[in-house]
């Protein structure tokens, strides 16, 4: 039996798309918006380019379908992040960025949205905790945690050219 296929598209200043392909060759695709809210899209089978459906969902939406897709009801020391209010989202560093190059601590990332970089993904590197005086660099991709409004201002600081 064939494995599903995934793949992830940025979408700039919207999220990340998902387009997955089924083991039965049906098309669908999740937009993860960058306020919290999803987009599931179905793709006719006749037609893979054509919506058949969408539907759009909630945070509280999203986090329920997630929950019954995956529930973690066995892993109490799972950390649930929208239950404290804080969110976890990937940033790609583009290599135009005004930061390429610059130390993490000029960005004053903490400072000025209260969102920390936990890490940063550099190739096939992960690179935990980083501190201040990291050297970024274009293509990195950064693990940033904070609240929906420190994520949307960390996003627009990193996104500076």
């Amino acid at each position: 039996m064939p494995a599903p296929r995934m793949s992830a598209t940025p979408l700039p200043g919207i999220g990340v798309k998902y387009d997955l392909t089924t083991r039965e060759h049906e098309h669908l695709s999740v937009i993860a918006h960058r306020d919290g809210a999803r987009t599931v899209n179905v793709y006719r089978s006749d037609d893979p380019d054509a919506c058949a459906r969408s539907l759009r969902l909630t945070v509280a939406e999203s986090a329920a379908l997630i929950d019954a897709l995956m529930p973690a009801h066995h892993s109490p020391n799972l950390l649930h992040t929208t239950d404290l209010g804080l969110v976890a989202e990937r940033i790609e560093l583009s290599s135009v960025s005004h930061w390429n190059g610059r130390l993490l601590g000029e960005t004053r990332m903490r400072t000025d949205t209260g969102a920390s970089i936990v890490a940063v993904l550099r190739r096939a590197e992960a690179i935990p905790s980083p501190a201040p005086d990291f050297r970024l660099a274009g293509g990195d991709t950064l693990i940033v945690i904070g609240t929906r409004e420190g994520i949307e201002a960390a996003a627009e600081i990193l996104g500076r050219e």
